[in-house]
């Protein structure tokens, strides 16, 4: 196993779940293949969960209750550390999102962050409770970067039609962030679409928010929920599961690229 320094327990509960699975196991005098075959994973694996890249399963905690007869213990860990919150997750998830190889985002009220123009991001950040807009803008123009990195994540990304339509800024800066959706769609690492606001698409399952999945060959696959001032990072793979099949039931009710980026287009003419 590698030895790399123990997660720090105090950080919040994934963590403390990290430190003291590592910290059980070698009292217990086992190796990560060890731990792997109880759970079922690689040693890789078990490393990756002890460093918090990735997150213990309830199924892979219940397997270590039963071997281990800890009374419960990490199904219990498990489950308090998904439901609460914890202040770390948008650090983790712009650390997660940097190291992505696929990106999948679905949007249902304003322009993606790594689609923003400064201006229209500038223009969002300043209306709300954000204490340091600055910053904030500066963070994420850097975040935008990893679309131009070799090799570049792949990104598709899903919009509601809202999004081209609410005013942001001013005219100039809507036509200008409107222009900016339609020269990354040009990119061969970029596919947008836009799923169109009418009868026939009716209610669907965007209505519930904004969220993004990513993924990688490090930690798998994770999602974010997006809410004000903060969201939540998702990385149980049942819960994965359910916004993959949102972010597929949002697709069929989509248009293709073309008739999308006809619909971008109609929207920047509408701009007086």
């Amino acid at each position: 196993m590698a030895t790399n320094a123990p997660r720090d327990p105090k950080n919040n509960l994934w963590d403390f779940t990290a430190y003291y699975l590592r910290y059980l196991r070698v009292q217990k005098s086992l190796s990560g293949d060890d731990l792997g075959a109880i759970i079922k994973c690689s040693k890789a694996t078990v490393s990756r969960i002890e460093n918090g890249i990735i997150k213990l399963d309830g199924k892979q905690a219940a397997q270590i209750d039963r071997t281990w007869k800890t009374g419960g213990l990490f199904g219990l860990l498990v489950w308090y550390a998904a439901i609460g919150h914890d202040p770390q997750w948008f650090a983790q998830y712009v650390d997660l999102e940097a190291r992505a190889e696929m990106i999948r985002i679905f949007e249902a009220q304003v322009i993606p962050g790594l689609l923003q123009t400064e201006e229209y991001a500038y223009a969002l950040l300043t209306v709300g409770t954000t204490r340091d807009p600055d910053r904030i803008l500066h963070d994420r123009l850097q975040r935008q970067t990893l679309l131009n990195r070799d090799p570049a994540p792949f990104m598709t990304v899903l919009l509601s039609q809202n999004v081209l339509e609410w005013p942001i800024g001013s005219p100039e800066i809507m036509k200008a962030q409107l222009a900016r959706l339609l020269e990354m769609a040009e990119q061969r690492n970029v596919a947008i679409r836009v799923v169109p606001r009418t009868w026939e698409t009716g209610a669907y399952a965007g209505l519930d928010g904004s969220f993004s999945l990513m993924s990688a060959d490090d930690y798998g696959e994770v999602a974010y929920a997006i809410s004000p001032e903060t969201g939540r990072l998702v990385s149980a793979p049942s819960d994965v599961r359910s916004y993959a099949v949102r972010y597929d039931l949002i697709g069929a009710k989509a248009l293709p690229e073309a008739p999308s980026k006809d619909l971008i287009r109609e929207a920047m003419e509408r701009i007086p």
